[in-house]
């Protein structure tokens, strides 16, 4: 699918300047940009999605970890002292 994209002139020639210096066409780069913009945003809206989801079963069923709780056990990652992940509780 071809599509066209106005940009002003000193887009333009910004684009170019760097296209010329990475050693890759205008389009490349363009190319690229789109993609990085769209693994960006889709992993945003993944993101918002579970944690939407998460609300939603917390406001269900009440179940939580507390931040305390949470932090103890994330500090002992990759120690001696590491332990299985706090349950879910009233």
């Amino acid at each position: 699918m071809a599509v066209s994209v106005k940009l002003d002139p000193s887009e333009q020639e910004r684009l170019r300047l760097l296209a010329e210096q990475r050693d890759r066409s205008p389009h490349y780069l363009m190319r690229e940009a789109i993609q990085q913009y769209l693994d960006r945003e889709e992993a945003r809206e993944s993101f918002k999605r579970e944690a939407l989801a998460a609300w939603q079963d917390f406001q269900e069923t009440g179940l939580h970890v507390t931040g305390e709780e949470l932090g103890a056990w994330l500090e002992g990652w990759g120690t001696e002292q590491e332990r299985d992940p706090p349950k879910p509780h009233d």
